[in-house]
Protein backbone atom coordinates (compact mmCIF):
# COMPACT_ATOMS: atom_id res chain seq x y z
CA UNK A 1 0.00 0.00 0.00
CA UNK A 2 1.45 3.36 -1.01
CA UNK A 3 0.88 5.94 1.71
CA UNK A 4 2.64 9.24 2.37
CA UNK A 5 4.05 10.03 5.80
CA UNK A 6 1.07 12.30 6.44
CA UNK A 7 -1.40 9.60 5.39
CA UNK A 8 0.38 7.15 7.68
CA UNK A 9 0.01 9.56 10.61
CA UNK A 10 -3.70 9.95 9.83
CA UNK A 11 -4.12 6.19 9.95
CA UNK A 12 -2.08 5.70 13.14
CA UNK A 13 -3.84 8.48 15.06
CA UNK A 14 -7.16 6.94 14.01
CA UNK A 15 -6.43 3.92 16.21
CA UNK A 16 -7.41 4.88 19.80
CA UNK A 17 -4.52 3.02 21.40
CA UNK A 18 -4.87 4.41 24.92
CA UNK A 19 -2.58 2.38 27.19
CA UNK A 20 -5.49 0.80 29.05
CA UNK A 21 -6.78 -0.67 25.76
CA UNK A 22 -5.42 -3.01 23.09
CA UNK A 23 -3.09 -1.79 20.35
CA UNK A 24 -3.58 -4.84 18.14
CA UNK A 25 -5.62 -3.04 15.46
CA UNK A 26 -2.68 -0.69 14.92
CA UNK A 27 -0.21 -3.58 14.93
CA UNK A 28 -2.36 -5.41 12.37
CA UNK A 29 -2.21 -2.34 10.14
CA UNK A 30 1.57 -1.95 10.47
CA UNK A 31 2.13 -5.63 9.80
CA UNK A 32 -0.01 -5.44 6.66
CA UNK A 33 1.74 -2.24 5.56
CA UNK A 34 5.21 -3.79 5.92
CA UNK A 35 4.11 -7.01 4.26
CA UNK A 36 2.91 -5.03 1.24
CA UNK A 37 6.58 -4.13 0.67
CA UNK A 38 7.78 -7.68 1.27
CA UNK A 39 9.15 -6.79 4.70
CA UNK A 40 8.61 -9.44 7.35
CA UNK A 41 7.87 -8.27 10.87
CA UNK A 42 7.91 -9.99 14.25
CA UNK A 43 5.33 -9.51 16.99
CA UNK A 44 6.18 -9.72 20.68
CA UNK A 45 2.86 -10.01 22.56
CA UNK A 46 2.24 -9.17 26.19
CA UNK A 47 1.38 -11.93 28.65
CA UNK A 48 -2.36 -12.03 27.94
CA UNK A 49 -2.05 -11.38 24.21
CA UNK A 50 -4.09 -8.16 24.26
CA UNK A 51 -1.16 -6.03 23.10
CA UNK A 52 1.99 -6.51 21.07
CA UNK A 53 5.23 -4.84 20.13
CA UNK A 54 6.54 -5.22 16.60
CA UNK A 55 9.95 -5.03 15.00
CA UNK A 56 11.26 -5.42 11.46
CA UNK A 57 14.53 -5.40 9.52
CA UNK A 58 15.00 -3.79 6.10
CA UNK A 59 18.14 -4.10 4.00
CA UNK A 60 21.21 -6.31 4.13
CA UNK A 61 21.56 -8.87 6.91
CA UNK A 62 24.56 -7.19 8.52
CA UNK A 63 25.32 -5.22 11.66
CA UNK A 64 25.82 -1.46 11.80
CA UNK A 65 22.36 -0.17 10.95
CA UNK A 66 19.88 2.20 12.57
CA UNK A 67 16.82 1.39 14.70
CA UNK A 68 13.90 3.82 14.51
CA UNK A 69 12.12 3.32 17.82
CA UNK A 70 8.67 4.54 18.81
CA UNK A 71 5.74 3.60 21.02
CA UNK A 72 2.22 2.93 19.82
CA UNK A 73 0.22 3.81 22.95
CA UNK A 74 -1.17 7.21 23.90
CA UNK A 75 -2.50 8.76 27.10
CA UNK A 76 -6.27 9.07 27.72
CA UNK A 77 -8.42 11.98 26.56
CA UNK A 78 -10.97 11.49 29.36
CA UNK A 79 -11.96 14.76 31.02
CA UNK A 80 -9.99 16.87 28.54
CA UNK A 81 -11.70 19.65 26.57
CA UNK A 82 -10.86 18.98 22.92
CA UNK A 83 -11.97 21.31 20.13
CA UNK A 84 -11.64 18.53 17.55
CA UNK A 85 -12.00 14.75 17.44
CA UNK A 86 -8.81 13.61 19.22
CA UNK A 87 -8.56 10.49 17.07
CA UNK A 88 -8.78 12.31 13.75
CA UNK A 89 -5.88 14.47 12.55
CA UNK A 90 -7.19 17.99 11.96
CA UNK A 91 -4.98 20.59 10.30
CA UNK A 92 -5.51 24.21 11.33
CA UNK A 93 -3.19 27.20 11.10
CA UNK A 94 -0.09 25.12 10.49
CA UNK A 95 -0.82 22.64 13.28
CA UNK A 96 -1.83 18.97 13.14
CA UNK A 97 -4.19 18.34 16.05
CA UNK A 98 -4.87 14.86 17.42
CA UNK A 99 -3.97 12.56 20.27
CA UNK A 100 -0.50 11.22 19.57
CA UNK A 101 0.41 13.54 16.70
CA UNK A 102 3.23 14.84 18.88
CA UNK A 103 3.71 11.93 21.28
CA UNK A 104 4.56 10.04 19.16
CA UNK A 105 2.61 8.72 16.21
CA UNK A 106 3.98 11.54 14.08
CA UNK A 107 7.42 9.96 14.40
CA UNK A 108 6.02 6.45 14.03
CA UNK A 109 4.57 7.54 10.69
CA UNK A 110 7.92 8.96 9.61
CA UNK A 111 9.67 5.73 10.61
CA UNK A 112 7.24 3.64 8.55
CA UNK A 113 7.56 6.02 5.60
CA UNK A 114 11.29 5.26 5.59
CA UNK A 115 10.66 1.65 4.58
CA UNK A 116 9.72 2.19 0.91
CA UNK A 117 12.43 4.87 0.66
CA UNK A 118 15.01 2.39 1.93
CA UNK A 119 13.91 -0.27 -0.52
CA UNK A 120 13.84 2.17 -3.42
CA UNK A 121 17.32 3.54 -2.72
CA UNK A 122 18.92 0.16 -2.05
CA UNK A 123 20.36 0.83 1.40
CA UNK A 124 23.73 -0.75 2.16
CA UNK A 125 23.26 -0.60 5.93
CA UNK A 126 20.11 -1.90 7.63
CA UNK A 127 17.09 0.08 8.73
CA UNK A 128 15.17 -1.45 11.61
CA UNK A 129 11.74 -0.50 12.98
CA UNK A 130 10.82 -1.09 16.64
CA UNK A 131 7.34 -0.19 17.90
CA UNK A 132 6.43 -0.86 21.53
CA UNK A 133 3.34 -0.78 23.75
CA UNK A 134 2.71 0.60 27.26
CA UNK A 135 5.43 3.22 27.15
CA UNK A 136 3.07 5.74 28.76
CA UNK A 137 2.61 3.64 31.89
CA UNK A 138 6.27 3.01 32.64
CA UNK A 139 8.06 1.86 29.47
CA UNK A 140 6.81 -1.67 30.09
CA UNK A 141 6.59 -3.01 26.55
CA UNK A 142 10.05 -2.21 25.20
CA UNK A 143 12.29 -4.52 27.30
CA UNK A 144 10.72 -7.81 26.14
CA UNK A 145 10.80 -6.52 22.55
CA UNK A 146 14.49 -5.57 22.75
CA UNK A 147 15.36 -8.87 24.42
CA UNK A 148 13.50 -10.71 21.66
CA UNK A 149 15.39 -8.77 18.98
CA UNK A 150 18.67 -9.81 20.57
CA UNK A 151 17.64 -13.43 21.24
CA UNK A 152 16.43 -13.93 17.65
CA UNK A 153 19.75 -12.73 16.29
CA UNK A 154 18.65 -9.51 14.62
CA UNK A 155 21.87 -7.88 13.40
CA UNK A 156 22.87 -5.34 16.05
CA UNK A 157 22.48 -1.73 15.01
CA UNK A 158 25.07 0.95 15.70
CA UNK A 159 22.38 3.53 16.46
CA UNK A 160 19.00 3.52 18.15
CA UNK A 161 17.02 6.66 17.43
CA UNK A 162 14.08 7.09 19.80
CA UNK A 163 11.83 9.68 18.17
CA UNK A 164 10.25 11.28 21.23
CA UNK A 165 9.38 14.96 20.68
CA UNK A 166 12.57 17.03 21.04
CA UNK A 167 12.01 19.72 18.37
CA UNK A 168 14.45 17.69 16.25
CA UNK A 169 17.21 18.49 18.73
CA UNK A 170 19.64 15.80 19.85
CA UNK A 171 18.99 14.54 23.37
CA UNK A 172 21.71 12.40 24.89
CA UNK A 173 20.50 12.01 28.48
CA UNK A 174 17.32 11.62 30.50
CA UNK A 175 16.28 10.70 34.01
CA UNK A 176 15.45 7.16 35.05
CA UNK A 177 12.39 6.16 37.00
CA UNK A 178 10.85 3.64 39.36
CA UNK A 179 7.21 3.38 40.28
CA UNK A 180 5.12 1.52 42.85
CA UNK A 181 1.41 0.92 43.27
CA UNK A 182 0.69 1.44 46.96
CA UNK A 183 -2.03 -0.17 49.06
CA UNK A 184 -2.22 0.89 52.70
CA UNK A 185 -4.45 -1.52 54.67
CA UNK A 186 -5.98 0.08 57.74
CA UNK A 187 -8.41 -0.96 60.50
CA UNK A 188 -11.90 0.52 60.56
CA UNK A 189 -13.41 2.03 63.71
CA UNK A 190 -15.74 4.95 64.41
CA UNK A 191 -13.74 8.13 64.08
CA UNK A 192 -14.65 9.13 67.64
CA UNK A 193 -12.38 6.23 68.68
CA UNK A 194 -9.75 6.90 66.04
CA UNK A 195 -6.92 6.05 68.43
CA UNK A 196 -8.04 2.39 68.41
CA UNK A 197 -8.15 2.16 64.63
CA UNK A 198 -5.69 2.70 61.81
CA UNK A 199 -6.56 5.14 59.05
CA UNK A 200 -5.02 3.91 55.81
CA UNK A 201 -5.33 7.42 54.40
CA UNK A 202 -3.56 9.12 57.30
CA UNK A 203 -0.82 6.51 57.28
CA UNK A 204 -0.49 6.88 53.52
CA UNK A 205 -0.15 10.61 54.10
CA UNK A 206 2.99 9.91 56.12
CA UNK A 207 4.64 8.47 53.01
CA UNK A 208 3.39 11.41 50.94
CA UNK A 209 4.86 13.85 53.44
CA UNK A 210 8.12 11.89 53.28
CA UNK A 211 8.08 12.47 49.52
CA UNK A 212 7.65 16.21 50.11
CA UNK A 213 10.59 16.20 52.51
CA UNK A 214 12.78 14.27 50.08
CA UNK A 215 11.99 16.76 47.31
CA UNK A 216 12.83 19.70 49.57
CA UNK A 217 16.10 18.11 50.69
CA UNK A 218 17.15 17.30 47.13
CA UNK A 219 16.28 20.80 45.93
CA UNK A 220 18.50 22.31 48.62
CA UNK A 221 21.57 20.30 47.62
CA UNK A 222 24.23 21.33 45.11
CA UNK A 223 23.57 19.38 41.91
CA UNK A 224 26.07 16.76 40.82
CA UNK A 225 27.95 17.29 37.56
CA UNK A 226 25.79 14.73 35.76
CA UNK A 227 22.57 16.26 37.12
CA UNK A 228 23.37 19.93 36.65
CA UNK A 229 21.82 20.26 33.18
CA UNK A 230 18.47 18.71 34.12
CA UNK A 231 15.36 20.68 35.04
CA UNK A 232 15.05 20.25 37.96
CA UNK A 233 18.64 19.14 38.60
CA UNK A 234 17.77 16.55 41.24
CA UNK A 235 15.75 13.39 41.82
CA UNK A 236 12.05 13.98 42.47
CA UNK A 237 9.28 11.91 44.09
CA UNK A 238 5.67 12.33 42.99
CA UNK A 239 2.16 11.08 43.78
CA UNK A 240 -0.40 11.88 41.10
CA UNK A 241 -3.68 10.35 42.28
CA UNK A 242 -5.09 8.93 45.52
CA UNK A 243 -8.20 6.93 46.43
CA UNK A 244 -9.47 5.62 49.75
CA UNK A 245 -11.88 5.71 52.62
CA UNK A 246 -15.55 4.89 53.17
CA UNK A 247 -17.07 7.79 55.10
CA UNK A 248 -16.03 10.89 56.99
CA UNK A 249 -16.65 9.21 60.36
CA UNK A 250 -14.83 5.90 59.71
CA UNK A 251 -11.09 5.40 59.85
CA UNK A 252 -10.15 4.43 56.31
CA UNK A 253 -9.69 0.74 55.67
CA UNK A 254 -7.90 1.24 52.35
CA UNK A 255 -5.79 3.85 50.61
CA UNK A 256 -4.40 3.42 47.10
CA UNK A 257 -1.95 5.61 45.21
CA UNK A 258 1.01 5.37 42.88
CA UNK A 259 4.37 6.80 43.83
CA UNK A 260 7.07 7.51 41.26
CA UNK A 261 10.75 8.50 41.39
CA UNK A 262 12.51 10.37 38.59
CA UNK A 263 16.17 9.70 39.20
CA UNK A 264 19.02 11.76 37.79
CA UNK A 265 21.91 9.92 36.10
CA UNK A 266 24.68 9.07 38.52
CA UNK A 267 22.35 8.14 41.37
CA UNK A 268 21.68 4.51 42.17
CA UNK A 269 18.14 3.26 41.65
CA UNK A 270 18.76 0.43 44.13
CA UNK A 271 19.79 2.93 46.81
CA UNK A 272 16.56 4.88 46.32
CA UNK A 273 14.55 1.69 46.52
CA UNK A 274 16.29 0.72 49.76
CA UNK A 275 15.57 4.13 51.28
CA UNK A 276 11.93 3.85 50.19
CA UNK A 277 11.56 0.36 51.65
CA UNK A 278 13.07 1.52 54.96
CA UNK A 279 10.42 4.25 55.22
CA UNK A 280 7.66 1.74 54.45
CA UNK A 281 8.93 -0.56 57.19
CA UNK A 282 8.89 2.33 59.66
CA UNK A 283 5.27 3.25 58.85
CA UNK A 284 4.12 -0.38 58.76
CA UNK A 285 5.57 -0.97 62.25
CA UNK A 286 3.61 2.02 63.54
CA UNK A 287 0.40 0.62 62.01
CA UNK A 288 0.88 -2.90 63.36
CA UNK A 289 1.59 -1.57 66.85
CA UNK A 290 -2.07 -0.47 66.88
CA UNK A 291 -3.59 -3.46 65.07
CA UNK A 292 -1.86 -6.56 63.66
CA UNK A 293 -4.15 -6.90 60.63
CA UNK A 294 -2.85 -3.72 59.02
CA UNK A 295 0.01 -3.33 56.59
CA UNK A 296 1.40 -1.90 53.37
CA UNK A 297 1.61 -3.54 49.96
CA UNK A 298 4.04 -1.96 47.50
CA UNK A 299 3.97 -3.46 44.01
CA UNK A 300 6.66 -2.22 41.66
CA UNK A 301 5.23 -1.70 38.19
CA UNK A 302 8.15 -0.10 36.41
CA UNK A 303 11.89 0.31 36.71
CA UNK A 304 13.17 2.49 33.90
CA UNK A 305 16.89 3.19 33.53
CA UNK A 306 18.07 6.65 32.68
CA UNK A 307 19.87 7.52 29.47
CA UNK A 308 23.48 8.37 30.26
CA UNK A 309 25.39 10.61 27.84
CA UNK A 310 27.92 8.44 26.01
CA UNK A 311 31.55 9.22 25.45
CA UNK A 312 32.08 9.15 21.67
CA UNK A 313 28.72 7.45 21.18
CA UNK A 314 27.99 6.22 17.65
CA UNK A 315 24.35 7.33 17.86
CA UNK A 316 25.24 10.88 18.81
CA UNK A 317 27.90 11.07 16.10
CA UNK A 318 25.43 9.92 13.44
CA UNK A 319 22.75 12.38 14.55
CA UNK A 320 25.22 15.26 14.57
CA UNK A 321 26.19 14.43 11.02
CA UNK A 322 22.53 14.32 9.95
CA UNK A 323 21.36 17.44 11.77
CA UNK A 324 24.48 19.60 11.86
CA UNK A 325 23.73 20.27 15.52
CA UNK A 326 26.61 20.53 17.98
CA UNK A 327 24.78 21.20 21.25
CA UNK A 328 23.99 18.47 23.77
CA UNK A 329 20.61 18.37 25.49
CA UNK A 330 19.12 16.41 28.37
CA UNK A 331 15.48 16.02 29.41
CA UNK A 332 13.70 15.15 32.64
CA UNK A 333 11.10 12.87 31.07
CA UNK A 334 11.86 9.18 30.61
CA UNK A 335 11.99 7.19 27.38
CA UNK A 336 12.84 3.75 26.08
CA UNK A 337 16.29 4.98 25.04
CA UNK A 338 17.72 4.04 28.43
CA UNK A 339 16.38 0.51 28.02
CA UNK A 340 18.14 0.12 24.68
CA UNK A 341 21.33 1.57 26.16
CA UNK A 342 21.10 -0.81 29.12
CA UNK A 343 21.16 -3.68 26.61
CA UNK A 344 24.31 -2.47 24.92
CA UNK A 345 22.96 -0.20 22.16
CA UNK A 346 24.18 3.32 21.48
CA UNK A 347 21.01 5.40 21.84
CA UNK A 348 19.87 8.96 21.35
CA UNK A 349 16.56 10.85 21.26
CA UNK A 350 15.52 13.05 18.36
CA UNK A 351 12.02 13.59 17.07
CA UNK A 352 9.55 16.20 15.82
CA UNK A 353 7.37 18.22 18.14
CA UNK A 354 7.48 19.93 21.53
CA UNK A 355 7.14 17.76 24.65
CA UNK A 356 5.07 20.59 26.15
CA UNK A 357 2.24 19.55 23.81
CA UNK A 358 2.32 15.91 24.89
CA UNK A 359 -0.64 14.68 26.98
CA UNK A 360 -2.43 18.02 26.59
CA UNK A 361 -5.98 18.63 25.33
CA UNK A 362 -5.72 19.73 21.70
CA UNK A 363 -2.32 18.07 21.41
CA UNK A 364 -0.65 19.08 18.19
CA UNK A 365 2.42 18.74 16.01
CA UNK A 366 3.27 21.66 13.78
CA UNK A 367 3.38 21.05 10.06
CA UNK A 368 6.85 22.62 10.05
CA UNK A 369 8.16 20.11 12.59
CA UNK A 370 6.61 17.21 10.70
CA UNK A 371 8.22 18.39 7.47
CA UNK A 372 11.58 18.76 9.21
CA UNK A 373 11.20 15.20 10.46
CA UNK A 374 10.37 14.02 6.95
CA UNK A 375 13.46 15.74 5.53
CA UNK A 376 15.57 14.18 8.29
CA UNK A 377 14.30 10.69 7.41
CA UNK A 378 15.21 11.32 3.78
CA UNK A 379 18.77 12.26 4.76
CA UNK A 380 19.05 9.22 7.02
CA UNK A 381 18.01 6.84 4.24
CA UNK A 382 20.45 8.54 1.85
CA UNK A 383 23.23 7.98 4.37
CA UNK A 384 22.31 4.30 4.75
CA UNK A 385 22.48 3.98 0.98
CA UNK A 386 26.00 5.40 0.70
Amino acid sequence: MTLSARQLMDRLVGFPTVSRDSNLYLIDFVEEYLDSYGVKSTRVPNEDGTKAALYAHVGPDIEGGVVLSGHTDVVPVDGQAWDTDPFTVTERQGKLFGRGTCDMKGFDALALSAVPLALERGIKRPLQIALSYDEEIGCIGAPPMIDHMVAMGMPRADTVLVGEPSMMKIVTGHKGGIGYKMHFRGFEVHSSLAHTGVSAIMMGAKLIEWANQVNAENAAQTPSELAADFVPPYTTVHIGTIQGGTAHNITAKDCHFDIGFRIVPGEDSAAWQARFQAKLAEIAAEMKAIHPDTGIDATQYFDMPGLVPEQDGKAEALLRKLTGENASNVVSYGTEAGQFQERGYSAVICGPGDIAQAHQPNEYLTVDQFQKGEAFIGRLVDMLAE
